[in-house]
């Protein structure tokens, strides 16, 4: 039964909620500053980008499944127990769950920041 687990408030942190959005952030920094690097030393405005490509590729993959396992760790919290929608009550419960639907919230919208950003590694194959 759901009541049988003990909710861990020590493991359910506001530092949870913001990984989501850092992640996407340092997958775009990640990003802009190897497509800099390497068209920098390519020297030339119509430089393929050839490996640089397989690198932010990788990140993009690296990132999105990072969100992911974030989101489905929250839709595990906010799915905690058996309480009803919403989760507005004054209890430890709620206030676990109503992380869980915000970080779940962030890691979505996160999830779709990142899949933006790496729409410019299909459309742009040069440096120009």
């Amino acid at each position: 039964m759901a009541r049988d687990r003990v909710l861990s408030e020590s493991r359910a942190s506001l530092w949870l909620l913001t990984a989501g959005p850092v992640t996407w952030a340092l997958h775009f920094l990640l990003s802009y500053i190897t497509a800099a690097i390497w068209c920098a030393k390519a020297m030339t405005v119509a430089a393929p980008l050839g490996a640089a490509r397989v690198a932010l590729v990788a990140y993009t993959v690296v990132a999105l499944a990072v969100i992911a396992g974030i989101g489905w760790r929250s839709w595990r919290q906010h799915r905690w127990g058996d309480a009803e929608l919403p989760h507005d009550a004054a209890s430890a419960d709620d206030r676990h769950r109503f992380l869980g639907f915000a970080t779940l919230l962030l890691c979505g919208l996160s999830f779709v920041a990142v899949v933006y950003s790496a729409f410019v590694i299909g459309v742009f194959g040069t440096c120009r």
